[in-house]
């Protein structure tokens, strides 16, 4: 786990060694244990290391393999790496360290594209092919790992966080008006290519990029799996697919303990961090740490879960570690929450995520992490509604976005207005097309390969590697989706939701955890603002910079700031905060 960065000219100059210093800088919090930087012609390559897998210099980055003429900034874990490795051998290939980040030289120079699907992992990674001048860039299935870029005047950037790519400057930072519809109206999610600001750009998940040494490139999708049963599948029983998903559970959860230090677990206390350490003490896992954070209860509303991770933490004897945040120490984390954003997340438990990982990697450098369970296994409340819909993306839309193309228009100066319902197209487009069965398939396959990227998952990214913290994701582990897209959608919505999840759980966890209100990072103070947190938020919006850029209608501002608790989005946020958060988020910028 790293950051990554560099520079490559297609206009037939040098890179700018200042410019790749300066993102890698930006970059230190992600690795902290190693920096390097290597020139090569027309490429300069960037990389800060978090040391997990070989710990010696041997795995050092840049890696350059003079033999085959390939150099390589990786950020990530390829967890099968030591079976890719095995094969690899037997094909003659020698190797001169003992980690991953070797395996993906080789493999590329074997199995071109063919080895990405190879690869078990969370992976963003670029190559600098010497004799053919090409460059490869490749994301991992679910874009656990991020990748921005910017092209302008011959020379391409890229970074593992947008941050850094701004601060080398030379990119356009203005706002990108398509970006902001989606930001407003698909809670908060700009789908890519596209990020808030028009100059940068980021790789797709599952995709391949290979530019040309013309600086033309070619996208390839090197992921996309059916969400329909297989021929058979009608015969399963619920026990079957119990079984097979316990069993794919525990080879996930298993890939992810695959390192040189420790790894951990952020346990919330809800079934699914609850299941990964269940599944850990039962393969044999000893002196398991295990991190729970909580916040001061607002309006009623109580800020944590303690009594049940307390309550498996007990269960499996974990060495476990409750963290409290008082009010006044969630108010002095803001700004650095808000600084470790690759781009504007409305979420609340963004500072949750920010304060725990802050704790834990005084501790611990690895944790797993239970995002995607709800994406995957059907876990939202606006699914159940589709198991009767004859109109799936207007029933989809009224459980998910925060608020209409014509709402918005009453919200957004008319200057950024987009002239269409960008997000409403961004509907059509993900689940109208073929490869999902049912109405419920389309909805879990657009949350899982698109909301889910650019919410849970960057979230938890940008927050852990805020302080040095790797955090890996058993829920997605791609054979167990393939799995679960192929349950029936009536499996998984059974019980409120998970229900086919809930089942394999009851067979390893205490039931407590398991037959309870749903639960989730609450924050009450981000919800019901009021006091210091309004005062931040209004000193923001009329900012001098706020006010040059004019985004939101006066009236609107008005009314939000009149009585912020009477506007609550559908999925239970303040829009206070949304509009907020991306004011705060572009100050910090500096754009």
């Amino acid at each position: 786990m790293c950051g990554i960065c560099g520079e490559v000219r297609f206009d037939g100059g040098s890179p700018s060694v200042s410019a790749v210093s300066l993102m890698a800088d930006v970059l230190a919090p992600r690795g902290p244990d190693a920096s390097g930087i290597v020139m090569r012609g027309n490429v300069g390559l960037g990389h800060r290391r978090l040391r997990i897998l070989d710990l010696s210099e041997k795995s050092q980055q840049p890696m350059v393999d003079p033999d085959l003429g390939l150099s390589l900034v990786f950020n990530g874990c390829i967890y099968n790496f030591h079976e890719l490795r095995y094969e690899l051998e037997k094909k003659g290939y020698r190797f001169f360290s003992e980690g991953d980040t070797e395996v993906i030289l080789k493999a590329w120079h074997a199995w071109g594209e063919e080895c990405l699907s190879r690869f078990h992992g969370m992976f963003a990674f670029v190559i600098h092919e010497r004799d053919s001048g090409r460059i490869v860039m490749a994301r991992d299935r679910f874009g656990i790992k991020p990748l921005y870029l910017a092209q302008c005047n011959g020379t391409l950037r890229f970074a593992s966080a947008l941050p850094a790519i701004v601060k080398a400057g030379d990119v356009d930072t203005s706002i990108d008006v398509e970006a902001l519809h989606t930001f407003m109206t698909f809670h908060a999610v700009v789908p890519p290519p596209r990020t808030i600001l028009a100059g940068v750009r980021k790789l797709p998940p599952a995709t391949v990029r290979i530019y040309n040494a013309d600086g033309s490139f070619e996208d390839r999708r090197y992921w996309d799996p059916a969400y329909r049963r297989l021929a058979g599948d009608d015969t399963v029983t619920r026990a079957e697919w119990q079984d097979e998903l316990l069993a794919s559970l525990r080879i996930a959860v298993k890939r992810r303990m695959i390192a040189d230090v420790p790894v951990g677990v952020l346990l919330s206390g809800g079934v699914d961090s609850s299941l990964i350490v269940g599944l850990l003490s039962e393969a044999g896992q000893q002196d398991l740490m295990t991190f729970s954070v909580g916040f001061e209860e607002a309006n009623g509303e109580k800020g944590d879960e303690f009594i049940y991770s307390d309550l498996i933490a007990r269960h499996f004897g974990t060495d476990h570690h409750k963290i409290f945040v008082p009010s006044a120490n969630l108010m002095d984390a803001l700004p650095g929450t808000i600084a470790a954003m690759s781009e504007p997340m409305v979420s609340y438990d963004n500072v949750g995520f920010y304060l725990l990982s802050k704790e834990v990697s005084k501790h611990i450098k690895v944790v797993q992490s239970g995002q995607g369970a709800d994406e995957v296994f059907g876990g939202y409340h606006w699914y159940p509604p589709l198991l009767a819909t004859n109109d799936v993306v207007s029933d989809y839309g009224r459980g998910f976005r925060d608020r209409s193309h014509e709402v918005l228009a009453t919200q957004l100066s008319k200057s950024w207005m987009a002239d269409r319902d960008i997000s409403g197209d961004l509907l059509n487009e993900h689940l109208l097309r073929p490869g999902a069965e049912t109405a419920v398939d389309q909805a879990l396959r657009l949350d899982s390969n698109v909301m889910l990227v650019d919410d849970p998952v960057k979230r938890v990214d940008n927050m852990t590697m805020a302080w040095g913290l790797e955090a890996r994701v058993p829920f997605l582990d791609h054979e167990l989706v393939e799995l679960a897209a192929r349950i029936p959608p009536e499996e998984k919505l059974r019980e409120g939701g998970k229900g086919i999840l809930k089942d394999v759980a009851r067979k390893v966890v205490p039931s407590e955890v398991i037959d309870r209100k749903k639960g989730y990072f609450p924050v009450p103070q981000l919800k019901y603002i009021a006091g210091p947190y309004l005062d931040m938020i209004r000193d923001a919006l009329h900012a001098q910079k706020a006010r040059e850029r004019g985004l939101f209608r006066k009236d609107y501002l008005d009314r939000l700031l009149d009585k912020p608790s009477d506007h609550i989005t559908p999925l239970r946020g303040s829009e206070l905060w949304q509009i907020g958060l991306l004011e705060m988020w572009l100050q910090a910028q500096e754009v």
